[in-house]
């Protein structure tokens, strides 16, 4: 759970910097907030979470 919440605040970072420097625009942020959003109710979900936590895993081991 931790790693989520940490991985949510860096993305959530990474965008802002985005939006901000004008490198991505608030519209397509918002398509690409919304994509993850539907993406986290199907059956990918599961499988995403998984990789995530090996490479985190993975990370940590080093």
């Amino acid at each position: 759970m931790a790693v989520s919440i940490s991985a949510v605040v860096l993305l959530a970072i990474v965008v802002l910097v985005l939006v901000r420097g004008g490198s991505l625009r608030l519209l397509p942020a918002l398509a690409c907030v919304g994509f993850g959003f539907f993406l986290a109710s199907t059956g990918a979900a599961a499988l995403i979470t998984d990789a995530i936590g090996t490479v985190t895993g993975l990370i940590s081991s080093i």
